[in-house]
This record gives C-alpha cells, structure tokens and sequence, in this order.
C-alpha cells in the first residue's frame, strides 16, 4: 500500500500543481482508483516536482477548494 503524499496544504500554483504534496490536480482526483504502481510513480514525480518548486520560487498559489465566504 503506497501512503498519500497529501500533507493537508492544498493549494494550487499557477501551473495547477499542489504546493503542499507536489501532485497535479489530475493525480489528485485518481489517486484512489490507482495502482499500488501507479502510485509510487506518482510519488515520485511529486516529490521531483516539490523539490523543483522549493528551488524556484513561484507566484501566489490559488487555493485548490475554494472558499465558503
């Protein structure tokens, strides 16, 4: 069982990508219909993807649920 990256940051950068676990929107809506494999390799890419982030600093994030106000 590969866990969740989720870290309960879910904001969205201009690129629509997760500042908070580094996955896109896409592998956040399907991450629980995938694979054990399928996964890993998202964790993978995520973390690449976080690791690209925290070098580069990127505009604002857009929360990814908006807001009740």
């Amino acid at each position: 069982m590969v866990d969740s990256p989720c870290v309960k940051i879910c904001e969205l950068d201009q690129d629509g990508v997760c500042v908070g676990c580094g996955r896109t929107r896409a592998e956040i809506a399907g991450w629980m219909s995938m694979s054990d494999a399928e996964k890993a390799q998202v964790v993978e890419r995520a973390d690449k993807r976080k690791r690209a982030m925290s070098a580069s600093d990127k505009s604002k994030p857009q929360p990814l649920i908006a807001s009740s106000e």
